[in-house]
């Protein structure tokens, strides 16, 4: 693969030149206070950003947050983010109002030597995200004309065509940040030749959302282990009742399918955690996957289960894990996450954990993150690099 890094940038000398990052700070925001509730994508984009400091660039950068409309949103907005980053560096971040407007163009001019700006939210533009290829280039226009060079450290993002990612690099000299390059030598690992055994967890909650990575997981991995809400539509095609648990009807037949061509490959829970309600205080009892009453739903898998999945775990040489086994959130639902994280943690072996809920779960459960090989930072662009798709922020630097 053929992409220039961020040490070939900074060998050419960045002091003084305006440097666009793209960066993921995406964090989740509780909803009642606007607070960060996790700032690990923050913190990911720390080497890159302290390297480009240090080196005496003025540093712009920009980043989307939630799904906002195409316009302004207040709940949206990167405010917070822009305190945490500052206090993370260790210097103010200086943080614009808008994205490509008046504002941005006045703190961008102002930057000195080493210090960094932070663009609003790109997502309160609908050109980010426009799928026509005229609106999205313009936009990209604009964002160009804040650097001198462009640095792709936002793995999370990758996958999408969006102007920042895709249409960008093509209008300035362009890097992967330290975070980009991480990731891709990590999962291409995982598509190369992984050594044996190679066993792949998947959790959350729809079959729909995992097929086309079990699809292109299955030739290759020993061991497939499903967890979370997915596994009550695999449990529905071998027959048994599934209550009231989450199930994707039209999905069944499709799961049929893929048990029969397993191999016996697929290892599925043997008893689940039922509940009452979707609730945190709801009344649960733990069952054998052939017991699960007609009114009551699983929302977390057993302690059997756990147990066989740890063995097939310990034995393990690569782990990928994507999704979570229960509703984690909820402490009554998180103990079949947890055993399977810790069993990730003990297996000797190289582990990945695929982002999204995964990654979330390993710092809301307070675990060890440096007991993992690697926290990936992209949910979906982890899973899409693992299906052999390309991924249009990786073609763009590329190119």
């Amino acid at each position: 693969m053929s992409i220039r890094t961020l040490d070939d940038l900074l060998a050419e000398g960045v002091s003084g030149r305006r440097v666009l990052v793209r960066a993921d700070l995406n964090v989740p925001l509780d909803k009642q206070t606007g607070a960060i509730t996790d700032d690990g994508r923050i913190r990911a984009v720390l080497p890159t950003l302290g390297a480009l400091v240090e080196a005496g660039a003025k540093v712009v950068v920009c980043s989307h947050l939630g799904r906002p409309k195409g316009a302004p949103d207040p709940q949206f907005s990167l405010v917070p983010v822009a305190g945490r980053l500052g206090e993370l560096l260790g210097a103010p971040v200086h943080f614009a109002t808008d994205t490509v407007g008046e504002s941005a163009r006045a703190t961008v001019a102002d930057l000195a030597d080493g210090q960094v700006a932070l663009l609003e939210n790109l997502r309160f533009n609908a050109g980010e995200t426009s799928k026509d290829e005229a609106e999205r280039g313009a936009f990209a226009d604009q964002l160009a004309a804040f650097g001198d060079a462009y640095v792709d450290d936002a793995f999370g993002a990758v996958h999408r065509k969006h102007a920042s990612v895709f249409d960008v690099p093509a209008r300035l000299p362009h890097v992967a940040g330290r975070l980009v390059l991480r990731e891709v030598e990590v999962l291409s690992k995982l598509t190369g030749d992984p050594e044996r055994p190679y066993v792949v967890v998947l959790g959350g909650s729809k079959v729909s959302d995992k097929l086309a990575v079990i699809e292109a997981l299955l030739p290759t991995v020993d061991r497939l282990l499903i967890g979370g809400g997915m596994c009550f539509t695999f449990l529905k095609a071998q027959g048994l009742e599934v209550g009231t648990s989450l199930l994707e009807k039209d999905m069944v037949d499709t799961c049929r399918n893929l048990l029969e061509r397993a191999d016996g490959k697929i290892m599925l829970p043997v008893d689940v955690v039922v509940a009452d309600a979707f609730a945190p205080d709801a009344a649960h009892d733990t069952v054998r996957v052939d017991g699960i009453p007609s009114h009551r739903l699983g929302l977390d898998v057993g302690p059997e289960t756990v147990a066989g999945f740890s063995a097939a775990l310990s034995q393990a040489k690569t782990i990928f894990w994507n999704g979570p086994m229960g509703v984690f959130e909820m402490p009554a639902f998180a103990a079949g996450t947890r055993g399977i994280a810790e069993a990730i943690t003990k297996a000797d072996a190289f582990s990945v954990v695929g982002g999204g809920d995964s990654a979330a779960a390993v710092r809301a459960l307070g675990l060890d993150e440096s007991s993992f090989g690697h926290i990936s930072t992209g949910g979906g662009a982890s899973l899409e690099y693992l299906e052999g798709k390309t991924l249009p922020g990786i073609a763009a630097l590329e190119n």
